[in-house]
């Protein structure tokens, strides 16, 4: 594909896991005209599924079922289902773990990364997977990142979730914490923060300000309660400074987010899985205690360091309240934009 300001690309969005949330917040987004306006967006899922899906959001779309992308017809009103075949959807029911439907999820994020690697689509947008229902299909991979990482041969990648002007990356991700500890080395935090300098460069922000987060509370108060900062975090950020990188740290993790939240810095840089999505989770995940759901869901998740373009909801596959018609398809409408902005830089 051409990449100019005119064209608008191709967005290949997967459905996610068939038994959760991920068809309904699917329709959802496609029966909203004005996405049109900025994409081709091409659905990779199976077309019974979002028969049920289309009637549970109660939306009004025409299905084209199509075996090759030329067969598109990107019509608002009409979605495009890029059918994955061989595959038992019988089986699948909403809310439950199942070989069925984590081989169908599966498949169709491999079907996605596939496309954009031939460059029959500009990039690509994931919808929730269930971690489980993969693995039990014989799929042993811990979330989509590893997918993505494996099938195109990329060994230097990270997760950024973006929120507006907040925005966090991961040194390790679906690991045990005991895991994650032995893995905050000098070189995986010095590449990481390269990654996160370009990759809000391609957002559009020119010199951005990293604040990188320590490990140990305090961020070890001088080697008090733990020496990765002195030993690893802090050589990464000095080196990154040698490149011209704006990196500052090791902050202490209670203290970065709400700087970073404040506006003193453009993105920062967790140790962790959870010391990077608690924070950002607290800011965009809003309760509603009275009809008992999320009343809005906001979040980005990117995967840095690609040879191709993946965006995806920060949210999972919501088994709760899969099939009730309620599920928000904010976090859908946030990946598809910012897939957009991706590719028009």
């Amino acid at each position: 594909m051409s990449n100019n300001t005119k064209h608008i690309p191709i967005l290949a969005i997967t459905m996610g896991d068939p038994a959760g949330i991920g068809p309904e917040i699917a329709a959802k987004a496609f029966a909203e005209s004005s996405i049109y306006s900025t994409c081709k967006p091409l659905l990779i899922g199976h077309s019974q599924i979002m028969e049920k899906a289309i009637k549970i959001a109660g939306v009004n779309l025409k299905i084209n079922k199509i075996n090759n992308v030329s067969e598109a017809v990107f019509t608002p009103g009409t979605i495009d289902i890029y059918e994955i075949e061989d595959v038992d959807v019988q089986q699948i029911q909403f809310g439950q773990v199942s070989e069925a439907a984590g081989d169908l999820a599966f498949k169709a994020v491999k079907t996605a990364i596939e496309l954009a690697l031939q460059k029959k689509v500009d990039g690509t947008v994931t919808g929730p997977i269930n971690k489980e229902s993969i693995n039990k299909a014989g799929h042993h991979f811990s979330g989509h990142t590893e997918i993505y990482a494996h099938f195109t041969n990329t060994a230097k990648y990270a997760m950024l979730l973006c929120d507006e002007n907040f925005r966090v990356i991961h040194v390790t991700t679906h690991v045990s914490l005991r895991k994650a500890c032995d893995l905050i080395k000098k070189e995986r935090v010095l590449d990481v923060i390269r990654l996160m300098n370009k990759g809000l460069n391609d957002l559009g922000i020119e010199s951005p300000r990293i604040g990188v987060a320590g490990l140990n509370p305090h961020s070890g108060d001088g080697g008090l309660f733990g020496d990765e900062e002195i030993n690893e975090i802090g050589p990464a950020i000095q080196e990154a400074q040698k490149e011209g990188i704006l990196a500052s740290g090791p902050v202490p993790p209670d203290t970065l987010f709400a700087l970073a939240n404040g506006g003193k810095f453009d993105g920062c840089v967790a140790m962790y899985h959870d010391q990077g999505h608690i924070p950002f989770k607290v800011l965009g995940f809003n309760w509603d205690q009275e009809k008992k759901t999320m009343k809005s869901v906001k979040g980005v998740n990117i995967t840095l360091g690609l040879p191709i373009i993946r965006t995806s909801v920060d949210h999972g596959t919501a088994f709760e309240i899969a099939g009730k018609g309620i599920a928000s398809p904010d976090a859908l409408f946030h990946a598809i934009e910012y897939a957009v902005r991706l590719y028009r830089k």
